[in-house]
């Protein structure tokens, strides 16, 4: 299957890649997308990211140490008597 690239910097940054590594473009193209696609799958997704944020959360409350969340609490955040 062939890929065309219709844009002339592409063509240029994959030209310059193949020089510094001693290849061809297409190897150099391969690598690259290779290279993009680990790095974008070894990023962990917003919904892992918060589940991880949560655990490490609970890991280091105490909830011995937390106050009771009662009327009297509750009116103190406001300011109330």
């Amino acid at each position: 299957m062939a890929l065309y690239v219709k844009d002339a910097e592409v063509d240029h940054l994959a030209v310059r890649l193949a020089a510094l590594r001693g290849s061809t473009k297409t190897d150099a193209v391969r690598q690259a997308l290779l290279h993009e696609l680990e790095r974008a799958e070894g990023v962990p997704s917003l919904v892992e990211q918060g589940v991880a944020f949560v655990r490490a959360l609970r890991q280091r409350a105490e909830p011995s140490q937390g106050q009771p969340a009662d009327k009297e609490f509750i009116d103190g955040l406001y300011g109330r008597p």
